[in-house]
């Protein structure tokens, strides 16, 4: 049953922090200043914001788009374009698909979400100080191998994230954002400045911008184009769900540049924060997620009121899994509430628990059914896999196509208030470069 009443955001700028928040991630604090050190330094970061204009900018604002004139949650929206276009109801297999690939990322990132919480409390408590890597290695080994602790750390950051959307656009993701996304800002900057003046600063800044053309390859192009594709959460429906809750007021060619500012703007600062910690006690940075929640804990503990910075470094995690959390459930809130007879709680509700339900099934991969189930991958690799090289790149490229291809060319060229050379741009950029890059991206992954 539809609902005649959607909700907006009251400002843009409410709009950006959420759609930043979105976009800032576990993924952010490590994986971009990592690829960035380990793919050229400054060379990948000017192919990597190359990629963005090229295929970032096209797919964001074709979501945007799309949710803003279906005004309703994914499916409804593309399947009220296709009709008042007159194209083929078959294009509601892309708000599908988002919403699906939403669905599942979520189920495993609330148990990473969960991870961090409990390493939060772990700072606080002071259980890293004083202990050697291998009592720290062994802390993170028991932990994963522990099912109850586990489901424990995963349903409170599910509760937490249940109790942000069930109070909707206005009191639930607005309210959020606008605490959390400062927040995590400040926590950064404080990082930024003990690296300054406690860490091997200099050494951070040489590994994450010094040019290095000999690590500079194919393989490092696409890591920037995938990274490009990945780090603004396109391709799981919440685009476009945000984009629904959006005005005609906001102009959305500028409103994506300043996401995108602000995303490669937090995810610098991160590297800043992150490695001259790292460089200062010997770490490798190319640990990825052990590096998180291995080898910086090895490094906390071995420092003089190390637990502050722990303390200070997993809220900062805690908060960036947060932001993203919530977007990751709402197209699925939203569209239960507008095709089902549930309102905005129930909806939640629902949603949440399905979700952490799922998410039970992901967390027994570290232990009890950490057994192959398909191409070889347990439970959680598996719904890594199938979201990011399947539903992810699918579903950007459908977006982009349909607008491109689907709708009409000038109503969305007045849309974007584009005329003459910058129209011309814009149509060469979404109808063929875009699509071309994510269809690489796609091969590739494989």
């Amino acid at each position: 049953m539809a609902k005649s009443f959607h909700a907006q955001w009251s400002s843009r700028m409410t709009f950006i922090l959420a759609a930043t928040g979105s976009a800032v991630g576990l993924g952010n604090i490590w994986r971009f200043p990592y690829l960035t050190g380990d793919s050229g330094g400054a060379a990948f970061v000017l192919v990597y914001l190359i990629c963005i204009a090229l295929i970032g900018v096209p797919i964001l604002v074709s979501e945007w788009l799309i949710g803003r004139r279906g005004q309703s949650n994914p499916v409804n929206s593309l399947s009220k374009l296709a009709r008042e276009s007159g194209r083929s109801q078959g294009w509601m297999v892309v708000g599908i698909s988002g919403v699906l690939g939403a669905f599942l990322i979520l189920s495993f990132y609330s148990v990473i979400g969960g991870w961090s919480l409990s390493y939060t409390l772990s700072s606080l408590t002071g259980e890293f100080s004083g202990q050697d890597a291998a009592t720290i290695e062994g802390l993170f080994g028991d932990f994963l191998g522990s099912p109850g602790l586990l489901l424990l750390w995963h349903s409170i950051f599910m509760a937490l994230v249940l109790g942000i959307v069930a109070f909707g656009v206005n009191r639930g993701l607005e309210r959020a954002v606008r605490v959390l996304m400062p927040a995590l800002v400040v926590l950064l900057v404080i990082l930024v400045i003990y690296g300054i003046f406690g860490g091997h600063f200099g050494e951070a800044l040489a590994f994450m911008f010094a040019p290095d053309m000999s690590a500079f390859t194919g393989d490092v192009i696409l890591a920037a184009m995938g990274q490009a594709f990945f780090t603004l959460s396109l391709g799981m429906g919440i685009m476009i769900a945000y984009g629904s809750y959006l005005g005609q007021d906001v102009k959305l060619l500028g409103a994506a540049r300043t996401v995108i500012i602000f995303d490669t703007a937090i995810a610098i600062l991160a590297g800043l924060a992150i490695f001259p910690i790292v460089f200062a006690n010997g770490l490798d940075p190319s640990e990825g997620p052990g590096l998180i929640f291995v080898t910086l804990p090895i490094a906390f503990g071995g420092m003089a009121a190390g637990w502050i910075l722990g303390l200070i470094f997993f809220l900062l995690l805690t908060f960036a899994a947060l932001t993203s959390a919530i977007s990751l459930l709402e197209p699925v809130v939203e569209m239960l509430e507008e095709r089902t007879p549930l309102s905005r709680v129930p909806a939640t509700v629902v949603a949440a628990f399905a979700i952490w339900g799922l998410g039970i099934a992901a967390l027994l991969s570290f232990n009890v059914w950490d057994v192959p189930v398909l191409f070889g991958l347990n439970i959680f690799n598996l719904l890594d896999t199938v979201t990011a090289k399947i539903l992810l790149p699918l579903t950007g490229l459908g977006a982009v196509l349909f607008v491109a291809w689907q709708l009409d060319r000038k109503s969305v060229e007045s849309e974007l208030g584009l005329s003459g050379t910058t129209a011309t741009v814009w149509n060469i950029v979404a109808r063929f470069i875009a699509p071309i890059g994510v269809i690489l991206v796609f091969i590739f992954s494989f």
